[in-house]
């Protein structure tokens, strides 16, 4: 068995024991394995499935009008006089396809047709691992503020205490108090909205992997670092635009078929056995005697040759514009992209700028905390003769706030920059890379 098979089979496994499990117990997911089960579970991928079986169905029905279809009935009945039916107790019919210059644009349609479905189905698993990969990176990264924000409140909360008693102790005035609580109050309001944040995306991952709500534990080092791609590179083929044109190629096909419906002749092929009766009509009246048989034969071609059918023109017409719709949409889909690749490698710029400030950011809020911190400890620099204020209590819970808030932004700057990466790897082409990483991880 090879690799693939054993991960996946590990995948169904790990599917089933999660889904099984009471709601309340958790189990430690990477991102790769939410990554396969959503591609299991997604209805767009299994709408893309079927829709590959009936492409697939449709090439073997046109194939098959050059196969003979066989069939058994039975016709009895009564006429008077001559007999204008055929009373036979049994019959047996044998027919096919044996020249049509459609037959053979519809086949190549057909296969057009399963290119179309092939691709459609690439890219919806595509899409469904840059949706479950996204949810993944922000979940991990909502928690992680998440903590940072309920450090805060800590941190708020001595904040508010130190602050009460140096406004009893006529230090600090009173509207010192009131922005502590000020800053306490904010802070459980931004609480809350990264849990809701948070019990959203746990939602969509319960929704896009089939497993209840809540039983999975993020794995922070799965996460793979996004690969870096320039806008510069050539596009590799996209599959939902490769699906596109390959439709409005099978499209064009097909109305070059109908085309030449109207427009050549139709060559088919038959049989017929009859075993006929004149216990109920009376055959032996109309035939000399003793040349009435019950075993009757027949066969032939049938040359069938338009002239005047304008319905079978009206439905080339009506093929031929589905053509050209199908053919301005994959226009249209290039276009777009390249409309996305452009606006994602401006924002990528700005966006890889931002997370640098950020990260500067943060990191000075940390030293300023150390610098803080060591004063305090030092006693505010007093003892040195530096002449500096000797800092408050207060200032190290601050500066701790401080810190915790720009370490969220930086969060939030790298999330960002990770969307864009994502979603230009999928523009260009590369999401395959991006699935590479996640499995080699």
């Amino acid at each position: 068995m090879g690799n693939n098979s054993l991960r996946g089979l590990a995948v169904i496994l790990l599917g089933v024991a999660l889904a099984t499990a009471p709601a309340l117990l958790s189990a430690q997911v990477s991102l790769s394995t939410v990554v396969d089960l959503a591609q299991r579970n997604s209805s767009a991928v299994r709408m893309a499935e079927a829709d590959v079986q009936k492409s697939v169905a449709a090439l073997a029905q046109a194939h098959d009008a050059y196969i003979p279809n066989f069939g058994i009935g039975s016709n009895i009945g009564y006429s008077h006089g001559f007999p204008t039916g055929q009373p036979s107790l049994g019959s047996a019919t044998m027919q096919s396809l044996v020249l049509s210059f459609s037959q053979r644009q519809y086949v190549k349609a057909a296969r057009a047709g399963i290119d179309a479905a092939d691709l459609s189905l690439k890219d919806a698993r595509e899409q469904v691992a840059l949706d479950a990969s996204t949810a993944y990176i922000e979940l991990d990264a909502v928690n992680r503020e998440l903590e940072s924000t309920q450090q805060q409140q800590v941190f708020a909360g001595r904040l508010t205490a130190i602050e009460k008693e140096r406004v009893e102790a006529g230090v600090d005035p009173h509207s010192d108090l009131l922005q502590a609580d000020l800053t306490t109050a904010q802070l459980k309001l931004k609480r809350l909205h990264l849990e809701t944040r948070a019990g959203v995306l746990a939602q969509q991952l319960a929704a896009l992997t089939g497993l209840p709500t809540g039983s999975i534990t993020l794995d922070r080092a799965s996460i793979p670092e996004i690969p870096t791609i320039s806008a510069t590179e050539a596009p590799r083929s996209l599959p939902g635009i490769d699906a596109a044109r390959a439709l409005a190629q099978s499209k064009l096909i097909q109305a070059k078929g109908d085309d030449l419906m109207w427009r050549r002749p139709q060559i088919g092929f038959g049989i017929v056995y009859n075993y006929d009766s004149d216990k109920m009509n009376n055959y032996e009246q109309f035939y000399r005697p003793g040349t009435f048989t019950p075993n009757n034969v027949s066969f032939g071609l049938q040359i069938n040759v338009p002239f005047f059918d304008f319905a079978l023109r009206a439905k080339a017409r009506q093929s031929a514009a589905e053509a050209l719709r199908a053919k301005v949409e994959a226009e249209q889909a290039q276009h777009q992209n390249d409309a996305q690749i452009s606006e994602l490698t401006g924002s990528l710029r700005e966006l890889d700028t931002l997370a640098e400030i950020a990260s500067l950011k943060q990191q000075i809020a940390s030293e300023q905390l150390h610098s803080v911190l060591a004063q305090l400890e030092l006693g505010g620099g007093a003892a040195s003769g530096s002449g500096a204020a000797q800092l408050s209590p207060k200032a190290e819970q601050l500066a701790r706030i401080d810190e915790r808030q720009k370490f969220q932004e930086s969060l939030d700057a790298g999330l960002e920059l990770s969307k864009a990466r994502l979603g230009l790897l999928r523009a260009l082409g590369h999401m395959q890379d991006w699935l590479n990483e996640l499995h080699g991880k």
